[in-house]
């Protein structure tokens, strides 16, 4: 098995000498993934360093490669990505200290945000309305982690 998420790295290194953090994006809307990108890399100390459209993309993808975070959609090519969490749960990934994992979906009730936190996601938010929120979550998260800057330029 891979590296999944990387843990938290408190290192203290300045920002310029360390390297983007990295996002993978589960994501079936070019469109969506497009902008969702734009906004993300427009932050500063994040990379969109690989996406995938369908539940099994993405669990190898996290089997074989490293992230600082990912955002996952519900909503898939040929599945859910709850089969991405209920992975993540079960290797240990979503709960470990320093895991950042989001579901950014526009099938965000109830049931589903209840059904995400039992897998350990911390952050869950609807497409429509909280679009905006993954990118603070993400700054949020990138300060906790030491970086100095995170947002888009003045």
């Amino acid at each position: 098995m891979g590296n999944h998420i990387t843990p938290d790295d408190r290192s203290g290194q300045p920002d310029a000498r360390r390297a983007p953090l990295a996002v993978l994006l589960i994501e079936d809307s070019p469109l969506i993934r497009r902008s969702l990108t734009e906004a993300i890399e427009a932050l500063g100390p994040w990379r969109v360093t690989a996406f995938a459209d369908a539940p099994d993309d993405a669990i190898a993808l996290l089997s074989s490669q490293a992230f600082d975070a990912v955002i996952v959609d519900l909503q898939l090519k040929r599945g859910s990505g709850i089969e991405v969490l209920a992975w993540l749960e079960e290797c240990g990934a979503a709960r470990s200290p320093g895991a950042f994992v989001a579901v950014l979906t526009n099938h965000a009730l109830p049931t589903y945000r209840e059904r995400c936190l039992q897998y350990g996601v911390r952050h869950f938010f609807d497409k429509s309305l909280e679009f905006d929120r993954v990118l603070d979550a993400l700054c949020d998260y990138a300060r906790e982690r030491r970086w100095k800057s995170c947002g888009p330029p003045p």
